[in-house]
């Protein structure tokens, strides 16, 4: 129970930071909003791209799958939606460097902005949600079969004293054992 409470905390932390991230400086001061989904798989551009075509739309989408995973407590989907955010992140950061001919990171405004940091600190956060949470516990359900069968007990004197009870399940043989006072017929013949 506590593993899930922390783990869907961290979740949802990851979560927000990721959606954030895209209303923070990326590169150079420019945003993660502006860049378009597009750019990730054809090569960035200067273009100033609208919000919803942004970068920010893998991101909501993965902050769904978070509320998604943490309210059926999947670490499965939780896991998802950290890959995505990492995996949107990573590419842009590919994108850039190939656009720019290298990444940068630099305290005076330049290169790498804390939008990306937000963006990859979400996705961790998000794993890392997904490993500490214990998830749903899976009930199993015994079926008992019928009892085995029982032998009742061997006869006995009854506990109030009457006739005892021949036992059924003893087993009763007979032999013929010669008497020896006893005369045999004579053989006919």
């Amino acid at each position: 129970m506590i593993r899930n409470i922390v783990g869907s905390v961290l979740a949802l932390a990851g979560a927000t930071a990721a959606v954030w991230s895209p209303f923070r400086a990326w590169y150079d001061g420019r945003h993660g909003r502006d860049y378009a989904i597009g750019e990730l798989f054809t090569g960035i551009t200067d273009a100033k791209a609208d919000v919803v075509g942004s970068i920010l739309l893998p991101f909501a989408f993965a902050a769904l799958v978070t509320l998604v995973g943490v309210l059926l407590r999947s670490r499965l989907l939780v896991a998802l939606a950290g890959l995505v955010v990492l995996g949107f992140t990573i590419l842009w950061m590919v994108r850039v460097g190939q656009a720019e001919g290298g990444l940068t990171v630099d305290g005076a405004g330049t290169g790498l902005g804390d939008g990306v940091a937000n963006a990859l600190g979400g996705g961790i956060l998000l794993l890392l949600g997904a490993l500490v949470m214990s998830g749903r516990r899976h009930h199993v359900h015994r079926v008992d079969g019928p009892p085995p069968p029982t032998r009742p007990t061997p006869a006995g004197p009854p506990p109030d004293g009457g006739p005892q009870a021949p036992d059924p399940y003893a087993e009763t043989r007979t032999f013929d054992v010669p008497d020896p006072d006893r005369e045999d017929p004579p053989p006919r013949g």
